[in-house]
């Protein structure tokens, strides 16, 4: 016991010296509140329960009449038992519940797409309990972000966006929501990590929070300690469906913009440049001596898309926009889609190991019916799917695979981890030559083949592949 307990006194003398030694001010940890009652106080009043009502049609199968023997007394009686009280003989109704936030005394109001998603009736329960409808003013499913709006009949209390680019890991947090239907409930924590990609979306970029989030949360506001909003709860992660101190929300910094235009316009209009990129991986950043794997490949450009004017070619990869480093692929999208629509950017990227700098005016991203083939999103394409990166063949990445030089097709640069395409048994610098019949050579044509053998109700496609200078034909799962 001495010994023990002289080693814990040991830990905290040398914890003490640490914390005496001279540093920077960031180099030490500010102490906890005492409280978050004065704050959680005053922001409650501010954070609404949203009820939404679906009417289904659909009529539920219940208990079969007993069959009694003709005559008898019971028949009757339970005859009319049943058809007053079987399930479906008109519409049901199904409630569901979750949160939002007030942003404006008039009446608006932040949630979720999926909180409001199909509903036929959307009613905005405030903090003192009055029930008010809500109009749809307009909804981001992408992103998963609604925004409502109510006919008070005095101003509501309202709460303001915060910087959430300011938020950095281990900062204070505070959840106020209706989780399971309960009513304002506030949560503490901190911020756990920035910048997570929960493949919900192509625009991911989550705050991750231990605050306490549970189904009912979705919606509601995550803020600082200066009582700003500078999150959206929308995700947990839990196997069991309670929380277990992950859970996700989106930044203000992404949620604010979005929420102007839907509030201005009654839909987003997101930024458009008019790539198809990729993940730069080792192999490739080796290929092109950049050093550090960085920044968003350009696998093609769109015809008469912005990129295209600007002079931006396949091949390039794209490491600065509008200043802002691009430290992974999915960096790109983001920014490109919050930058104003007709304002131009400064794109640095590199072109066979020189430094470019382009000038590009950003367009407005095209809708639905255009956008698989121009958005230029690679993570929720077909390629994903099949747990593929592929890449155009080029002299230099012959030369880092050992290809032969007059080898051609699209180069298998990575492929993930219990996909369609390592079960097939593609390997990185495995060389597609053919989705067969058709030969292949940048990784668009490959996909344009693989989601015409999808239209088809095909389940596999046929590829004839290239490895070590042998050729053979492997099956792939497209369904």
């Amino acid at each position: 016991m001495k010994s023990i307990a002289s080693a814990a006194l040991a830990g905290v003398l040398a914890i003490s010296m640490i914390a005496v030694t001279p540093g920077p001010p960031s180099a030490f940890a500010r102490p906890a509140p005492e409280s978050f009652a004065d704050l959680a106080e005053g922001l409650l009043p501010a954070v609404v329960n949203i009820s939404t009502t679906q009417v289904s049609k659909k009529r539920e199968r219940g208990p079969e009449i007993p069959q009694f023997p003709p005559g008898s007394p019971f028949e009757e009686f339970f005859k009319d038992f049943f058809d007053r009280n079987r399930p479906g003989n008109g519409p049901r109704k199904a409630t569901s519940l979750g949160s939002g936030f007030i942003i404006d005394p008039t009446g608006y109001i932040v949630t979720n797409h999926h909180v409001i998603e199909d509903a036929e009736e959307v009613t905005v329960i405030l903090h003192d309990d009055t029930n008010l409808k809500a109009k749809i003013i307009g909804r981001d499913t992408k992103t998963d972000l609604a925004l409502l709006k109510v006919e008070p009949r005095k101003p509501l209390v309202a709460v303001k966006w915060g910087d959430s680019e300011a938020a950095r890991v281990g900062d204070w947090v505070l959840a106020i929501g209706n989780p399971f239907g309960l009513g304002g409930t506030v949560t503490a924590g901190i911020i756990s990590a920035r910048k997570r990609d929960i493949n919900s979306g192509p625009y991911d970029s989550y705050l991750q929070t231990d605050a306490s989030i549970n189904r009912g949360n979705s919606g509601g506001p995550m803020f600082n300690l200066k009582g700003e909003v500078i999150g959206v709860n929308t995700a947990i992660y839990s196997p069991s469906g309670g929380s277990i101190g992950i859970g996700f929300a989106i930044p203000a910094s992404q949620a604010k913009v979005l929420i102007d235009q839907l509030q201005k316009y009654g839909r987003t209009r997101r930024g458009w440049l008019g790539v198809r990129i990729q993940t730069v991986t080792d192999q490739i950043a080796e290929s092109l001596d950049m050093g550090k794997a960085r920044g968003a490949l350009v696998a093609g450009v769109t015809e008469g898309g912005p990129a295209e004017g600007a002079g931006i070619k396949s091949g390039d990869v794209i490491v600065t926009f509008d200043g802002k480093p691009i430290d992974e692929m999915r960096d790109l999208p983001r920014l490109v889609a919050e930058t104003p629509i007709d304002q131009s950017a400064m794109v640095k990227l590199l072109r066979n190991g020189k430094p470019v700098e382009l000038k590009v005016k950003i367009g407005e991203l095209p809708d639905d019916v255009q956008e698989r083939k121009a958005s230029g999103v690679e993570d929720k394409s077909s390629l994903q799917m099949l747990g593929l990166t592929l890449t155009p063949l080029t002299d230099a990445l012959r030369e880092t695979y050992k290809l032969d030089s007059r080898s051609k097709g699209v180069l298998v640069t990575d492929v993930k981890e219990g996909s369609a395409g390592k079960k097939a048994g593609l390997q990185p610098g495995d060389l597609i030559v053919e989705v067969a019949p058709d030969t292949v050579a940048a990784p668009e044509e490959f996909q344009e083949k693989v989601e015409k053998a999808r239209e088809a109700k095909r389940k596999t496609v046929l590829l004839l592949t290239e490895r070590k200078k042998i050729r053979q034909f492997i099956v792939l799962p497209v369904s």
